[in-house]
């Protein structure tokens, strides 16, 4: 989990559209705290360093402590509403954590060793379904990344959510099916020395759309 960030904040005396406006004209930004069977805190940030943290990539899944008028509140930001033009910070919601909270999360997916996979080395192309796996973590142990390793995946293979083990803490969010997050799948010039209109090998999935197809069908199939 990325190292928690420290955004201070003060207590908004004012609510409101204009008051809100006020705000803004003077670096701020409006935000809420809520959740934790607490009454909802509204605050206003410093703009300049939620920028800053925006910037990192990483603060969507990271955990801030909101340090209001000095006193720090554990939290995770859940959304940030920006200017549909010059996406400039215009609101922000933080939800509340106590210690043993559970929170669900989008994680970034990388993969490892594309070099030891005989498809790849022959060419072949890793199409990947999902970027990001929607978790259930705790508060605590929120991974940066999910890490996927490659090794020994031919043309045709498929990494289903049932192959990656997830850290400790953290459970997939989608729990009905079995879904795909990347295929293993022939490059173009591999498809046309096999003849035009040759149909497809078994296995292959050539495209994201096709491997969305046929997860639907498979889901159709079993609800069936």
């Amino acid at each position: 989990m990325s190292d928690a960030l420290t955004l201070p904040a003060e207590l908004r005396e004012r609510a409101g559209k204009g008051a809100s406006r006020e705000l803004r004209r003077n670096g701020r930004v409006p935000a809420v705290i809520y959740g934790g069977k607490e009454e909802p805190t509204s605050i206003h940030i410093e703009e300049r360093i939620l920028r800053r943290q925006l910037g990192t990539g990483h603060f969507m899944n990271s955990i801030v402590m909101v340090e209001v008028n000095g006193k720090p509140v554990r939290t995770i930001p859940k959304d940030v509403a920006l200017h549909p033009v010059s996406d400039r910070p215009l609101h922000v919601d933080f939800l509340r954590l106590s210690k043993d909270s559970k929170i669900t999360v989008a994680v970034p997916v990388v993969f490892a060793n594309e070099e030891a996979s005989p498809g790849i080395k022959k060419g072949g192309v890793l199409n990947v379904v999902r970027h990001e796996l929607e978790l259930v973590c705790d508060s605590d142990k929120i991974p940066d990344e999910i890490a996927i390793d490659v090794t020994g995946l031919e043309v045709g293979d498929s990494i289903h959510i049932s192959h990656v083990t997830l850290p400790e803490g953290s459970v997939s969010a989608i729990t009905d099916r079995d879904f795909t997050i990347a295929t293993i799948v022939a490059p173009s010039a591999l498809k046309s020395e096999s003849g035009e209109g040759a149909e497809t090998p078994a296995g292959e999935v050539p495209t994201e759309a096709e491997a969305d197809a046929e997860a639907d069908s498979a889901e159709e199939a079993s609800e069936g």
